[in-house]
């Protein structure tokens, strides 16, 4: 399938399923990708398929570029719900993340003081003080874990560490006490000749029980939206993520559900 890569810093504004009208922020490369998952539905495509340029934008260049943009569109009288650390590959690997976040949020209250700051990361690198730091003071912390089991979760998210366990992923989690918001992608398929499928019994209850250990104060479950780089992958029915989500409203769980 055909998938793409961000070619800016800003990006958007965009409307996303999750979050409203949103302007991205890619800290990573323009012309390649950098992430410590290899995730089998990555818009972006696989890290080997876009190795390209690894050039990180610096601080300096992101709060120009911000700057910039959020200026026109304030003067324009533009409408923005949340300004989205996403692009291409995992923004917490930018080294100079924390500092960037500091700077955003300054340009945020400057411009848009009520708009939200959201990082979308795959929860690799919050076991670094800086980006714990960094993490805890954005509006939306928005951490991944797509399946408890260990076998599933190496297949869809391919850590670039491959001894890196499903169980030491959410113990990672557990840093923020609850005080962030899980994402989950559901989905069906094959990959390299391994049939993936994480709503089975066996893979929703192992889920649970880490989502119930997790205590998040939002949860997000989504399906496949965009092209994919494995094109062996079938996305789960809305009517399926709204009894997931029933099920954890029973618990007590806020839920957002995009099919």
């Amino acid at each position: 399938m055909s998938t793409k890569l961000f070619e800016d810093i800003i990006f958007g504004p965009i409307r996303s399923r999750r979050l409203g009208i949103s302007l991205g922020v890619n800290l990573l490369p323009t012309y390649g990708k950098v992430c410590s998952f290899d995730c089998i539905y990555c818009e972006c495509g696989y890290n080997s398929e876009r190795r390209g340029d690894k050039t990180l934008h610096t601080r300096a260049q992101v709060r120009e570029a911000l700057q910039q943009r959020l200026s026109t569109m304030k003067e324009a009288g533009e409408e923005l719900n949340v300004i989205t650390f996403a692009g291409n590959g995992e923004p917490t690997l930018n080294p100079e993340f924390e500092e960037i976040i500091s700077d955003t949020i300054e340009l945020r209250n400057t411009y848009y003081p009520e708009v939200k700051i959201s990082v979308l990361s795959n929860g690799t690198r919050v076991t670094d003080d800086s980006v714990f730091r960094a993490l805890k003071i954005v509006d939306n912390n928005i951490l991944k874990l797509d399946s408890a089991i260990d076998k599933t979760f190496k297949l869809i998210n391919t850590p670039n560490i491959s001894t890196l366990t499903a169980r030491q992923h959410i113990e990672g989690l557990k840093r923020f006490n609850g005080d962030f918001t899980l994402q989950t992608m559901f989905l069906r398929g094959t990959h390299n000749g391994e049939k993936i499928d994480n709503t089975t019994n066996e893979e929703l209850s192992a889920w649970f029980e880490a989502v119930k250990e997790l205590n998040p104060k939002m949860i997000m479950i989504y399906t496949i939206d965009r092209d994919t780089p494995e094109k062996d992958l079938e996305k789960v029915s809305l009517q399926e993520l709204n009894t997931i989500a029933s099920e954890l409203e029973k618990l007590g769980f806020k839920v957002s559900v995009s099919g």
